[in-house]
């Protein structure tokens, strides 16, 4: 689990990935109570940030962010060159609620998805917007994938509380000139596949449908969730607002709460941050 497993139908010159996260997802949702529709749209997005993002060729940050104004207002996934994953999801429906969802569009309503990629050697990051359409998280990538590379591609997600996994299927330039059907038998095997069978060990998986073809499964990628701590950062943002600011927050509150919402930390500060950010010049003697 927590990996990117990618393989390729030698014979067929069709590739192929199958991305499994489970304690990385877990600990990612382990204090958040979430309506089980929004965890699970959470999870696929998970599983499709960290397809995409082991693509990553140098340092930086890929991020996809759904936003729209139904039940659920936001989803926020991103990732690194190394596979950290972090995310969160904002909503107004309770742990218990038990709702019916025909299309993502029941969830966020008129919502959009922007996608970010920010490397590091560049100071303005890369940013687009993906449209809502086919209904599903499912079909709106694979229109994304096939639209950003200019082949067919196929795509089946499918998360749990205990994991988040992902199946995808691209079709390469001479998979015609190896074999006129391989591509559409390809395509209806890998259908078959059932949402729990995804997080079957990858030897299993790819064996079970795709048992008469020739198949390379390459080395894994290692995924994690990372969200640590980072109060220096958190103090640096409030010496950005000046000493002013902060005084007029601990008037209206003996306390200064920031809270990271992706990763779910709370920072506290007392009124001796003032100081401690702004220390008085020199030091009264009488």
């Amino acid at each position: 689990m927590d990996a990117v497993h990618r393989f390729l139908l030698e014979d067929l010159d069709i590739r192929g990935a199958l991305v499994q996260l489970g304690p990385s997802w877990a600990a990612m949702t382990s204090r958040r109570n979430y309506a089980a529709p929004v965890r699970e749209l959470l999870g696929e997005l998970a599983a499709v940030t960290a397809l995409i993002g082991s693509n990553l060729k140098s340092p930086g940050r890929l991020s996809f962010q759904l936003q729209g104004h139904g039940p659920v207002s936001m989803l926020v996934m991103d990732c690194n060159e190394k596979l950290q994953l972090r995310g969160m999801a904002k909503s107004e429906l309770a742990a218990e609620a038990v709702i019916n969802v025909g299309s993502i569009g029941d969830l966020l309503g008129d919502g959009q998805l922007v996608l970010t990629l920010h490397p590091k050697s560049v100071q303005t990051p890369y940013q687009s917007v993906v449209p809502l359409t086919g209904g599903t998280l499912t079909k709106m990538f694979e229109h994304y994938l096939e639209q950003s590379e200019q082949q067919p591609a196929r795509l089946w997600l499918a998360a749990t509380p205990d994991t988040a996994c992902g199946l995808f299927l691209q079709k390469l330039p001479d998979a015609d000139l190896r074999d006129p059907d391989g591509w559409n038998r390809i395509e209806q095997l890998a259908a078959t596949v059932r949402p729990e069978e995804l997080a079957l060990p990858p030897e299993a998986l790819l064996t079970r449908l795709f048992g008469e073809e020739k198949v390379r499964l390459f080395e894994p990628r290692h995924a994690s969730w990372h969200c640590p701590r980072d109060e220096e950062k958190v103090r640096n943002m409030l010496l950005s607002m000046g000493r002013e600011e902060l005084e007029a927050m601990l008037g209206d509150a003996e306390v200064i709460a920031i809270e990271d919402e992706i990763c779910g930390h709370e920072y506290r500060f007392g009124a001796e941050i003032v100081d401690e950010l702004f220390p008085p010049d020199g030091r009264l003697l009488h």
